[in-house]
């Protein structure tokens, strides 16, 4: 058995795998040069199936899937696309396929997609046909929760997650729009944004109109719930609807804006987060080029700083949403990309880092498999 990191970039996608030791790496690749690869994901119900999320020079935004661990694709027969405008409505099309989440573990073939402009989409199929989800997309408020507020880089729907407990039960996020949630599979959802800052806005305590970046259900205690803001870090601890922001926990001189949110996935309690710049500076990038994660131990309550191996000045890189991820070995393994092409693990929970891959186009996610 081995570790495998899909990595999706700005110009294709890479493989490194390793024994379980985690010692060496090999960097295999790239496959699709010089198409964005936003997002791929090995299925963990079925780890022959993978789904890959892009955008392509002569085909525009599109989906391919593997059954055979990656080693041969095909284009999904159809692509997420938004339904036909009705009259007087505005047509909505597909600019780029963001997001891949496989569904419940009890529905197989089951994955859940998320696009820029917002929008939410599922396959029954692996990923090889794909249907709007109209309780999402055609909700009554949907005009207000994607109302077309468009972060520097688009209106990005993502961080589609599943209760493990409850196929029925999703949670989704907009950046800008917000955090949503159902209870009933996708056809009904409403805001679950309550306690999170909205700087920006007249109205900092509205519904909606927030600017989260990832959201994580945790997998073995799934009424814990994390989220990393424009405007913060934050907990959740459901039944509650009301966020708690735990990065104000943060050393001042760092702050709390970031994109990637990652949990230790046997212990609720401990989450990694790897800030950014949060002035205007665009795009961002490490703060005063001296890139670290944090971790807390204990929800969000105190934080420490880990550093140990990553470069310690003129490191101007920072990590997007998709491109951190854990695996699931006794010695915690963790795992980040970088704007500069480069890819950092530890295998010891955080305590220190080595970089096992360089020279690689932007990395805009790194997803694990065994």
């Amino acid at each position: 058995m081995s570790n495998t990191l899909w990595i999706g970039t700005r110009k294709g996608a890479f493989t490194l795998r390793s024994d379980m030791q985690r010692r060496s790496w090999r960097l295999a690749g790239p496959q699709f040069l010089g198409h964005i690869v936003h997002h791929v994901v090995q299925d963990p119900r079925d780890p022959r199936h993978l789904v890959m999320a892009a955008k392509t020079g002569h085909l525009g935004p599109t989906i391919y899937t593997s059954a055979d661990r990656g080693r041969h694709w095909q284009e999904a027969k159809t692509p997420p696309a938004f339904r036909k405008a009705r009259e007087g409505e505005a047509p909505r099309a597909v600019e780029r396929n963001f997001w891949l989440s496989p569904a419940h573990a009890s529905q197989p073939g089951l994955w859940y997609a998320g696009t820029a402009p917002a929008g939410l989409f599922r396959s029954e199929d692996h990923g090889q046909n794909w249907q709007p989800v109209s309780g999402f997309n055609d909700h009554a408020m949907f005009s207000k929760w994607a109302s077309g507020q468009r972060t520097p880089d688009g209106e990005l729907l993502h961080s589609i997650s599943v209760d493990p407990r409850d196929a029925r039960h999703l949670y989704l996020a907009i950046s800008i729009g917000g955090i949503f949630e159902s209870l009933d599979g996708g056809a009904d959802w409403a805001p679950l944004n309550e306690g999170v800052a909205a700087d920006w806005l007249p109205d900092p305590t509205t519904e909606y109109g927030h600017d989260p970046h990832c959201l994580i259900v945790h997998p073995q205690q799934p009424d814990r719930l994390y989220h990393q803001n424009h405007c913060g870090i934050y907990r959740l601890d459901r039944p509650s609807r009301r966020w708690q922001r735990i990065g104000d926990n943060m050393p001042k001189k760092i702050g709390d804006i970031g994109f990637p949110v990652v949990a230790h996935p046997r212990e609720p309690d401990t989450l990694f987060v790897f800030p950014m710049d949060g002035s205007k500076v665009w795009p961002r990038t490490a703060i005063d080029g001296k890139p670290a994660v944090y971790r807390s131990r204990n929800g969000g309550r105190s934080w420490q700083r880990l550093d140990r191996g990553l470069p310690r000045k003129q490191a101007w890189f920072t990590v997007l949403r998709q491109a951190m991820c854990s695996d699931a070995t006794s010695k915690l393994g963790l795992y980040f990309g970088t704007t500069h092409g480069e890819v950092w693990a530890s295998s010891n929970g955080g305590d220190s880092w080595r970089c096992i891959a360089r020279h690689l186009p932007e990395i805009y996610s790194v997803t694990h498999a065994s």
